[in-house]
């Protein structure tokens, strides 16, 4: 099996492929392949960029990827500290509808698959009702061999046609261009960047000059690759970090936490959060609170 950088583990008589990894991180660079990817999280936290959407991940969760969708999981900074001991664990199935797998795509009776798999190009996260029955199905693709590995590969689109619940798209961004390598990892640099020093003022003129670009050159690139304008982007990165926070419990006040993502005015923080979640930040955390509550009165 050999591993291209931006292109699915390579391996000519499979199908369907399965990587297993356990590192220090997930790979940092925004990228895209022509393969549908379904990844679970078994251990890590962070971002994933999806499109021109993001969201945080952590450990136990699953994430279906549509073909051609740039994708980019951003662990948390502390996973890049030398000597934390933090280590990333993750299942990866990768398959094309196009490939090798076009002919049974094409029958007939598949033709409930398919179209589930055109209607969630942006993809989506795996409710946690259907947690349990999705990641067994992958362990059983995993750990199944020849004609079985198919046989248990439908069995896990089938486990995903099932559910039931509304599924949320990952990204609502549908056409951003083709991103080859070097640009993917130009990106990369940038988001790196941003998320880096989301705490700090950051100008257009500071992130222009780490992308070495003008900053006309840099609003351009940026609205082109990502769909997103800078503030916009730098906005959502410390919405998604204050979410983090909050959740966390890590701080005693919802002021600090919004000094600590970057946000100099309680009071801009507050217009953002809602702009970017929907709600106050004090409605999303009562909200929040109400969830865990009554998740743990239904385990008792």
């Amino acid at each position: 099996m050999k591993v291209l950088q931006f292109t699915i583990p390579v391996v000519h008589d499979k199908s369907v492929i399965t990587e297993q990894v356990e590192l220090p991180y997930h790979y940092p660079y925004l990228h895209r392949h022509k393969e549908v990817q379904v990844t679970w999280i078994q251990r890590g936290e962070g971002t994933l960029i999806a499109g021109n959407n993001m969201h945080s991940y952590s450990s136990g969760e699953i994430y279906f990827l549509g073909g051609s969708l740039p994708h980019l999981f951003k662990s948390n900074p502390e996973y890049f500290k030398a000597g934390s001991g933090k280590t990333i664990k993750a299942l990866t199935l990768f398959f094309s509808t196009d490939g090798l797998l076009s002919p049974l795509f094409d029958l007939p009776e598949m033709k409930a698959l398919k179209l589930f798999l055109q209607q969630h190009q942006q993809g989506f996260k795996v409710p946690d009702n259907h947690f349990q029955r999705v990641s067994q199905a992958m362990i059983a693709v995993k750990n199944a061999a020849g004609s079985n590995k198919l046989v248990q590969f439908f069995d896990l689109l089938e486990s995903m046609v099932e559910i039931d619940n509304k599924l949320e798209p990952l990204s609502s961004y549908g056409d951003l261009p083709a991103i080859t390598e070097n640009e993917g990892i130009r990106i990369g640099n940038i988001y790196n960047y941003i998320m880096k020093n989301y705490m700090e003022a950051i100008t257009l003129e500071d992130i222009a000059q780490a992308a070495y670009m003008t900053p006309e050159s840099f609003c351009r690139y940026f609205k082109k690759h990502t769909g997103h304008t800078f503030i916009s982007f730098l906005n959502e990165i410390r919405i998604n970090e204050a979410c983090k926070k909050l959740t966390a419990h890590r701080y005693e006040s919802i002021s600090i936490v919004a000094y600590k993502c970057g946000f100099k005015s309680i009071t801009n923080f507050n217009r953002v959060f809602k702009c970017v979640i929907g709600t106050s930040p004090r409605g999303y955390l009562d909200n929040y609170l109400n969830n865990v509550n009554n998740a743990a009165k239904i385990a008792s």
